[in-house]
């Protein structure tokens, strides 16, 4: 037997990855249903070799159905999340509007399983932000061997982290810079993308971070562990799709190189690449598509007692989104639901 399933978004990137994501890993599927907004209502989706079309969000009826995985943004999450969770569909949410919620758990499925576990306060389970997700799973076991203090972070995000409108406005200004006739100004970016880099992602707040960066932190402390002292700077570069970070951890406790890249070579989810010479390292580029984060770059920082950096790249809309999102999707089953 297996599993009702709502995948709501299913026009987006995200959407579009779930479906794709959970016909790889041949979820068992009894039944599927595919939302979007009016405005995309029976446009055609794909899943594994079937062709569905969409329904209308504000009208479905989640009674029945045993999981809603929403691609949708937080305001249509406000509306629709707690609907389909008041009948009985358990909600796996995106965006960034139950993360922060004492009463939702905030999932890295390699890193806190035993958090699925409170779902059923408010029936809901919120997938963190993308350049969290991979950075914990790379923090995580290290943090099991040694107690990590303080984390410093820069973020080199793709645009894709901000949607078809962001690829498309890579795409569009990398063109108009041969072509000089067609500019093409930034809209959905601050400034130029193509061919530059941004340090800001999100809005600002007070103490001059931003809700990226500050995201980050909040989000490590719910999922690793709360003493964490985390510090980000995170930064949109023009890369299509990938997130790539550069991490300096400093331990409680000694942590040898060698150690360090042992214990990730054996940690879930993660790959570990780091030749010391031309090449043997992984970029952006290289991890699209896959289901790994993938750790280059492993070495001491002599600046600080117990210190390491490496450097970690993912597929942002699998790993940061998708992927993690169909995760949880396969931990709730098996550890809760226990029907596939």
């Amino acid at each position: 037997m297996g599993y009702r399933i709502v995948v709501a978004g299913a026009t987006g990137n995200v959407g579009r990855e779930m479906l794709n994501i959970l016909a790889e890993r041949q979820f068992p599927v009894d039944e599927i249903a595919v939302l979007a907004s009016r405005k995309s209502l029976g446009t055609e989706v794909s899943f594994g070799e079937q062709t569905l079309k969409t329904k209308d969000l504000e009208q479905f009826d989640f009674a029945g159905w045993d999981m809603a995985l929403f691609a949708v943004g937080s305001e249509a999450t406000k509306a629709h999340a707690p609907r389909a969770a008041k009948a009985g569909c358990v909600v796996i949410d995106n965006s960034s509007l139950y993360r922060y919620d004492s009463e939702v758990p905030l999932i890295v499925p390699e890193v806190n399983p035993e958090a699925v576990h409170g779902y059923a306060k408010k029936n809901i389970i919120a997938n963190p932000n993308c350049s969290t997700a991979q950075m914990v799973v790379a923090l995580k076991p290290l943090h099991d061997r040694a107690r990590i203090k303080r984390v410093v972070v820069s973020t080199y995000q793709s645009v894709s982290g901000a949607g078809k409108e962001g690829i498309d406005e890579l795409w569009d200004q990398t063109k108009s810079i041969y072509n000089p006739v067609d500019d093409k100004p930034a809209k959905k970016f601050t400034k130029q993308i193509a061919f530059n880099v941004i340090p800001h992602i999100d809005s600002f707040m007070e103490d001059g971070s931003t809700r990226e960066e500050w995201k980050m932190v909040v989000e490590t402390k719910k999922i690793v562990d709360p003493k964490i002292k985390v510090t980000a700077t995170c930064v949109r570069v023009p890369t299509f799709v990938g997130h790539a970070e550069a991490i300096n951890i400093e331990f409680e406790d000694f942590l040898d190189e060698d150690e360090a890249r042992d214990i990730l070579r054996e940690a879930p989810g993660v790959m570990v690449v780091d030749k010391r010479e031309d090449g043997g390292y992984v970029t952006p580029i290289e991890c699209v598509g896959d289901f790994a984060t993938f750790i280059s770059r492993i070495r001491t920082d002599g600046t600080i007692e117990n210190g390491l950096n490496l450097w970690c790249v993912s597929d942002n809309l699998r790993k940061g989104a998708a992927l993690n999102a169909v995760q949880i999707a396969e931990l709730l089953g098996r550890e809760v639901l226990k029907k596939g």
